[in-house]
């Protein structure tokens, strides 16, 4: 006769599941989502109060354009010990055809080249790298969490029932990506993964009640996809 430990199968390896207590901040506009996965993070470490937050974004002239270097500038301007891992040093001049960049294109691409030039000098970490998803799962398993640029349109949670509609923050006149084969950027916060069920959990801060699930493979997808610079920000718990 089988015990339940024998018909559970195997025990868990130490970084086999992991499941961080990171809160869920949903954003409040359709352009928002990095500053409310900044929240996330910031609340994860026990480093958020609203007002500062609020006085930071105003010292760091952010608006409603916010680029991942923003986020690693957001980062520095707390303390927070961070990596910022892209493809590109800067802005990609091939997105200026892209729909999703097209409006900003012209007065973001000097204001982002600048950051990039005065990160090390304002003591933000940008390196020019690959990253794995075995680095991404062993961050995550030392307790630490990463903000992820992703083409919405291509992430699925598999724990949803329908997926977010995006339109319900795009303002009048604006166009609806929701049914749209373009890329449409948007950030998730990174809170662990299976490893027996392949998943990769994380934030969606388009929900206010959940966290969401979805394969490493879609995942990898929608991390890599064409716009994404393959963007991602890892933060630390030891901030």
């Amino acid at each position: 006769m089988r015990t339940e430990a024998e018909a559970a199968g195997p025990p868990l390896e130490p970084g086999d599941f992991v499941q961080l207590p990171v809160p869920i901040i949903q954003q409040l506009h359709h352009w928002d989502c990095g500053l409310a996965c900044s929240k996330m993070v910031l609340r994860y470490l026990g480093q958020l109060d609203e007002g500062e937050f609020d006085s930071a974004l105003q010292a760091l002239q952010l608006t409603r354009s916010i680029w991942t270097i923003d986020l690693a500038y957001l980062m520095g301007h707390f303390g927070v010990r961070h990596r910022f891992c892209t493809q590109t040093l800067g802005v990609d001049k091939g997105y200026k055809n892209q729909a999703f960049y097209r409006r900003h294109f012209d007065t973001e691409e000097t204001r982002v080249n600048q950051l990039f030039a005065q990160a090390k000098a304002c003591k933000v970490l940008v390196e020019k790298c690959t990253v794995s998803v075995q680095d991404i799962q062993a961050h995550l398993a030392q307790g630490h969490v990463a903000i992820v640029l992703v083409n919405s349109g291509v992430l699925h949670c598999d724990l949803c029932s329908s997926p977010v509609k995006y339109c319900c923050f795009t303002p009048r006149g604006h166009r609806c990506f929701c049914r749209s084969p373009d890329y449409q950027g948007h950030f998730i916060v990174l809170r662990g993964y299976s490893r027996a069920a392949g998943s990769i959990f994380y934030n969606n801060p388009a929900y206010a009640d959940r966290m969401c699930s979805t394969s490493i493979g879609n995942f990898e997808e929608a991390r890599t996809s064409y716009g994404t610079d393959e963007d991602i920000l890892f933060v630390y718990l030891d901030s």
